[in-house]
């Protein structure tokens, strides 16, 4: 990446967040306090932008599959980015590499009985998790209803589930009003139906222990068990997953076996250990994939304890038919950009105004294949604690305008989460939007109700999750989204410099403002 020089005149751009004109820098970088961070974000620029995109987005990488030759090529040209401009890792000596341990599977089977009676894979039940191979036999489960635990509605209050398998089924009941019991409207919840639904309550059993989830559900049982089947016996390799040896087994059943195990179990709700004889010998078929997540930061000068996380993921879906995704927009923009707002942060540092809190600069790999490098960072392996975490400013797709947007100019921003776990980063987020950078916010997919469910789809889902508030920053999706079309020729360098100069600036305020933004609104 090239320097920057601080004091060369600036060019003025038609599109761009105010900048500090030249004859004005000398005297704030002596007397402001802080410093106008405007000087720093002026760093950031097209050409530099454009030069490491091209080269990021380039064929040579081969699109950045996980775990692919094009992914290491990816890592290593963040990790010389961050040695160049002298920004550190968090991690020992020279590695900037958190090594994020993955399983290409083939679709599980299971072998399973109740009371003598055979239920076969594929007709009876599906494996859709296992973290191994095993062979266990119990007398004993427990039923635990709709298997929901949240603040509102607990099937687990009162009773043991530690080291157990637990039965659940789908769904979630509603009061005398006809309003879901967790949320007291209408309205579906996390709990309510579909693949979120199977998640929430396979966390939820893993929350309290269970060793693992036999789970109703037989409209899901009947969309799943083709593909399954399909998969498994033509040998095509499965999703990827994180090596988790704690992970709880969840098995997707028919009604047929579920009322084997409890025949009540369409009618009752109620909480209760049941006495049955259960043999469950699941077959896992996996190769073990190593994959990476890069890191770099910044340490706080007066509260180093206290991390802002500016992340971005670093994959794309690599090649398919011989031909190369790129990745330019997704996520080679909010990449490059992740580059860029470090260096301008550094070049603070490197005049004396370096950030208050730590800035941690987090590339995650495994976003297309499932959240799993942020997963594994919030979940398994944080270098930070989480507690300690004040925000994550995710950027996924900031290159590009949405052909569907047709009110206002090309200038703005999709916006998502802000509002959810903090009222008071909303308001900043607007406020330094306000005096920089005058983008038009699209609060379009923000809504609980938005059927794209971006919220849930970029690896700002796993800070939030966990109570960190977050805001993920996105363009939209386009013709060229998840295309071999996708490449940096199309991507608007002008718009991406605005809007990574934003964000840039909403990551200065967060992590030189007196007092850590509040938490007021939680995840249950």
């Amino acid at each position: 990446m090239k320097k920057f020089i601080l004091y060369a005149g600036l060019a003025i751009v038609l599109i761009g967040c105010k900048t500090t004109s030249s004859e004005n820098k000398t005297f704030q970088l002596k007397n402001s306090k802080i410093s106008d961070p405007s000087i720093y974000a002026s760093t950031i620029t097209e050409a530099e932008l454009k030069e490491m995109l091209f080269k990021y987005a380039s064929d040579e990488f081969e699109g950045r599959d996980t775990g692919s030759k094009g992914q290491k090529m990816a890592v290593e040209f963040l990790k010389n980015q961050y040695k160049s401009m002298a920004i550190k890792t968090p991690l020992k000596g020279d590695d900037y590499f958190q090594e994020v341990e993955l399983e290409e599977q083939k679709i599980a089977d299971a072998s399973l009985s109740v009371n003598g009676k055979s239920f076969e894979s594929f007709t009876d039940q599906l494996v859709l998790r296992t973290s191994d191979n095993f062979d266990l036999s119990t007398t004993e489960i427990v039923y635990v209803g709709y298997g929901i635990d949240s603040e509102a509605y607990s099937d687990y209050n009162n009773i043991d589930v530690k080291g157990k398998i637990v039965l659940a089924k789908a769904g979630e009941p509603k009061d005398d009003r006809g309003n879901y019991v967790t949320s007291g409207n209408t309205e579906y919840t996390k709990w309510t139906k579909g693949r979120q639904a199977m998640s929430s309550k396979r966390m939820a059993a893993i929350d309290n222990g269970a060793k693992g989830l036999i789970y109703l559900d037989d409209s899901a049982f009947s969309e799943y068990a083709p593909y399954y089947k399909k998969m498994a016996f033509s040998g095509i390799t499965g999703r990827l997953s994180l090596v988790n040896g704690n992970e709880a087994f969840m098995l997707l059943v028919t009604n047929k076996l579920a009322q084997a195990l409890y025949n009540n179990i369409l009618n009752e709700d109620k909480t209760k250990t049941i006495n049955t004889e259960l043999h469950i010998s699941i077959n896992k078929k996996s190769t073990p994939i190593l994959s990476e997540n890069v890191l770099a930061y910044i340490e706080g000068s007066e509260k180093p304890e206290e991390i802002v996380v500016v992340s971005a993921h670093l994959d794309h879906v690599g090649m398919k038919d011989g031909k190369v995704y790129n990745g330019a927009d997704d996520d080679g923009s909010g990449t490059v950009a992740v580059l860029e707002i470090a260096e301008a942060f550094k070049e603070a540092q490197n005049v004396g105004y370096g950030p208050k809190r730590t800035v941690l600069f987090l590339h995650v790999t495994g976003e297309e294949k499932g959240l799993l490098g942020s997963s594994h960072y919030t979940d398994l392996e944080p270098i930070f604690p989480l507690e300690n975490t004040v925000a994550n400013l995710n950027i996924d797709m900031i290159g590009r305008t949405d052909p569907k947007r047709t009110e206002g100019d090309r200038n703005y921003l999709y916006l998502i989460g802000s509002d959810k776990l903090s009222s008071e980063l909303h308001n900043i987020s607007e406020e330094v939007n306000s005096k920089y950078c005058n983008i038009e916010f699209d609060y379009k997919y923000n809504d609980d109700n938005d059927p794209n469910r971006f919220y849930y789809r970029s690896d700002h889902y796993n800070f939030a999750k966990n109570n960190i508030p977050v805001i993920f920053y996105f363009n939209g999706t386009h013709a060229d989204y998840h295309q071999p079309s996708d490449t940096p020729d199309k991507i608007e360098y002008d718009l991406l410099q605005n809007r990574t100069r934003l964000i840039f600036h909403t990551a200065w305020e967060l992590a030189n403002r007196d007092n850590r933004i509040v938490v007021d609104k939680l995840v249950e």
